[in-house]
């Protein structure tokens, strides 16, 4: 009986310490595949205001910030922008930590 209840306690720290941060995860982006102006949604995990701050498009040493329409916890609604060339671009989220980070993301729109 000791035994399970010094490991109930265990278990418990354990849960309570070892938490790790929540990391933003796109899995996808729909349309795939638009002009400047047009709205896209990517989906996801942890994409509320309490994970991801902004979002960009990035390729290469480019990153252009978007305008974000709606943000939820499984989705970002965003526009294309203006200074968004014709191209492929992964998405990229600068995260809401007290050190915030850019994360690429496995997720690429076209841009037309």
């Amino acid at each position: 009986m000791r035994f399970l209840l010094r490991l109930l306690v265990l278990l418990a720290a354990l849960s309570i310490g070892g938490q790790a941060q929540e990391t933003p995860r796109m899995t996808s982006v729909e349309p795939g595949n638009g002009k400047v102006g047009d709205e896209l949604t990517a989906s996801g995990e942890n994409l509320d205001a309490k994970y991801v701050k902004e979002v960009y498009l990035t390729v290469g040493n480019t990153d252009i910030k978007v305008v974000v329409t709606e943000q939820t916890a499984t989705s970002i609604k965003f526009k294309i922008p203006a200074r968004a060339k014709p191209g492929r671009y992964a998405l990229m989220v600068l995260t809401a930590e007290k050190t915030p980070k850019f994360i690429e993301q496995p997720v690429k729109c076209t841009v037309e």
